[in-house]
């Protein structure tokens, strides 16, 4: 399994394009894999035959872990590839043995222990009970339970841990009954969630479990930024063969935004503060099979406007077309949503955790409005738009949250029409 990004540890595998017996060329795809929202092709590192494939669809496997074996016809790398797969079969099967003997014992599970929504969806799937996914070493930061942890366990699990009863007598959260969904059969129909849609789902409630969040709002007006733009927007794409849309200059209003504030461009990890130097905006993006995806535009505040319309144009070209790279939805500070592409006003976005605010863009209306002249108060038709923050009240109070968004406005009403391209 190949190293496809700095964070990433582990991929879920889609499925194998080639068989057992089949021969491959070097550098030809032979099994697609998953990392994160991302699909990605693994291609065979030399030509030869395929004489053994360890792991099967839906597995997750680890990085540098050996995911099948090629014939080579006697090479050096068939022979390096083996010596691999068999010091890794001695290095694993003393903690092989290890996991194995704690099956029969009853292992006290750890209270404190924090369990994700994905860890919890996992252990519902897999009939695991609250003490044993308790009980679950963790290989994350401070400990936290993984879900390679838990696939690790159930790969070694012979029978269920046994439950010990706690002294303390904790009542139920909720007394609520589950609400029963009316289904009606031969004229409803039930839709399986996709591999994306759960994970979206898992960090949506996630996000929502971890910050409190606040939405502020303002009205801002945008009519020189559009007129300016619909007046260079053609001479832009004769002159660069580039899209000049309105998100380059919504992430250069931001990023602006953010070098004034550099306290909304931070990550929270319990009690600790990582404050980011980069600012890395993320754009989501909505793809064709209706699911959300957030590209990323690194380090936004060292572009000008061609520079992020460019980045803005092929990030989305390869969302539409499913070719993001790994590294490309990776390693955001601060989101933006321009729910104005769907004809809305304004939303309520949810935080993309780990950052602490996201940024939520309504479509430009034109309406008429009071605006004061050299002659005083008159109505005007002028191009409006709703900006609206969610942020994370942990870190993030009113003050800086207002003030943040109030830049941000004022940076696209200010906008410089002088601004050549």
């Amino acid at each position: 399994m190949p190293k496809m990004g700095e964070s990433i540890s582990e991929a879920t595998i889609i499925s194998w394009l080639k068989n057992i017996g089949d021969f491959v060329d070097a550098e030809e795809t032979i099994l697609e894999v998953a990392t994160d929202k991302v699909d990605s092709e693994v291609p065979s590192p030399v030509s030869g035959t395929i004489t053994e494939i360890r792991f099967q669809k839906d597995d997750v496997v680890a990085v540098g872990t050996v995911l099948a074996l090629i014939d080579a016809d006697g090479k050096q790398e068939a022979k390096s590839t083996k010596q691999e797969v068999v010091s890794t079969k001695v290095e694993t099967q003393p903690e092989v043995a290890k996991q194995s003997n704690i099956e029969f014992k009853q292992l006290k599970s750890n209270p404190d222990a924090f369990l994700s929504p994905l860890i919890i969806s996992i252990a519902q799937k897999e009939n695991l009970s609250l003490e044993e996914v308790q009980s679950i070493s963790g290989s994350g930061t401070d400990g936290r339970i993984q879900k390679s942890d838990v696939f690790n366990y159930l790969k070694n699990r012979k029978y269920p841990l046994k439950s010990i009863p706690t002294t303390n007598n904790q009542q139920p959260t909720t007394s609520y009954p589950k609400p029963k969904i009316n289904y009606v059969e031969g004229k409803d129909r039930i839709v399986e969630m996709d591999r994306m849609r759960k994970m979206i789902a898992d960090h949506m409630v996630y996000s929502k479990q971890t910050s409190p969040h606040v939405t502020s709002y303002i009205e801002v007006d945008v009519t020189n930024l559009v007129d300016w733009r619909n007046a260079n927007k053609d001479k832009f794409q004769e002159k660069y063969n580039e899209k000049l849309t309105f998100t380059p200059i919504f992430v250069q209003a931001v990023a602006k935004a953010i070098e004034d504030f550099p306290l909304i461009n931070v990550s929270v990890d319990e009690k600790k503060i990582y404050v980011h130097k980069d600012i890395n905006i993320g754009m989501a993006t909505a793809l064709p099979s209706g699911n959300l995806i957030v590209p990323v535009v690194k380090n936004a505040n060292e572009k000008d406007i061609l520079a992020l319309a460019k980045d803005v144009n092929q990030l989305a070209d390869a969302s539409r077309n499913n070719k993001l790279k790994p590294e490309q939805i990776q390693g955001s500070t601060f989101t933006i949503s321009n729910v104005g592409t769907f004809g809305s006003l304004m939303g309520t976005p949810i935080i993309n955790q780990p950052e602490v605010a996201i940024l939520a863009l309504g479509i430009i209306k034109k309406r008429p409005e009071v605006i004061t002249t050299e002659k005083g108060d008159e109505i005007a038709i002028r191009s409006m738009m709703y900006l609206s923050l969610s942020f994370d009240h942990r870190v993030v109070d009113g003050f800086l949250g207002g003030s943040f968004l109030r830049k941000v406005g004022d940076y696209l009403e200010q906008f410089d029409t002088n601004t050549t391209i």
